[in-house]
């Protein structure tokens, strides 16, 4: 599934395509959307947000397209009609003059007037989105110790929508990574250092995959392993996806778990449950 910065790279290529101009033909694949075709028609996009792994598109008549990629959904950015050789399901195409928007395989898909956004049932309940709002440190420290938080395990708050909006698998093994926390930890069982380095590292390498396009590795040392002719899937991440693989801090052997049905990867020696956090 696409978490929040590869989200938020979609919708800045959609923007890129659509803002500021009229929209010549919109196609809806769900019946229940078909009546807002010609309603959509003609007008324009005046540009287009995320809230987690949520997106909306928004245009100057007042409404709102809403859509999830839930786990299989993309995104294309093509020129107008050039459709992809593809097997998934076209579920929604905006046309203008020279691109084509369209989300394949999604089924999340709603239009609404903007003042009816704010209700929506994901967007009603979703937390901070890092890469849309302005959210600090201290915002998430905050966050963090509300007692509808704080005594959650971290491998399930992590992906919790609620918390924050856009965390995913692998940012959730990256932030607990950095932040030198153990996944059977809860906040309150965690010291005041590592309640900032994991604040920290939520806006840290939320804002660093997205730059990046998915790296949350150290930046120096990627670009290190780059050059020796290292795979991208083994530099990319600390710890995700790197199971037997040794610990680019301490060489610990990289384990894998599971916590919410999902995979999970850490360092046992620098996310000792016992262990204070060094600097990272």
């Amino acid at each position: 599934m696409p978490e929040g910065p590869e989200i938020r790279r979609a919708a800045d290529q959609i923007e890129r395509a659509l803002q500021h101009k009229q929209v010549a033909d919109v196609y809806f694949a769900f019946q229940e959307l078909q009546g807002y075709e010609d309603i959509l028609q003609g007008a324009v996009v005046t540009g287009v947000d995320t809230k987690g792994k949520a997106m909306l598109i928004r245009f100057d008549n007042g409404y709102t397209i809403y859509s999830h990629n839930q786990l299989y959904g993309k995104w294309y950015v093509r020129n107008v009609y050039n459709y992809p050789k593809t097997n998934r399901q076209l579920r929604l195409a905006l046309h203008n003059e020279k691109k084509s928007a369209l989300l394949y395989s999604s089924s999340d898909i709603d239009v609404l007037r903007d003042e009816e956004v704010s209700e929506h049932p994901f967007i009603a309940k979703a937390g901070p989105d890092i890469l849309s709002e302005k959210v600090t440190t201290r915002d998430l420290l905050q966050r963090i110790r509300d007692r509808k938080f704080l005594r959650r395990r971290w491998a399930i708050l992590l992906l919790d929508q609620g918390f924050v909006a856009g965390i995913g698998n692998y940012l959730r093994s990256e932030i607990l990574f950095s932040a030198g926390i153990h996944p059977s930890l809860r906040p309150i069982d965690c010291s005041e250092d590592q309640l900032v380095k994991a604040a920290g590292a939520i806006i840290r390498l939320m804002e660093q995959s997205y730059r990046t396009g998915g790296i949350t590795n150290d930046l120096e040392l990627a670009e290190k392993l780059k050059a020796e002719g290292v795979k991208r899937s083994r530099y990319r991440h600390w710890v995700f996806n790197r199971e037997g693989a040794h610990c680019f801090i301490c060489g610990t052997e990289i384990e894998k778990t599971q916590a919410a049905s999902r995979r999970l990867y850490y360092c046992p020696e620098c996310q000792n449950a016992e262990a204070r956090p060094s600097a990272r």
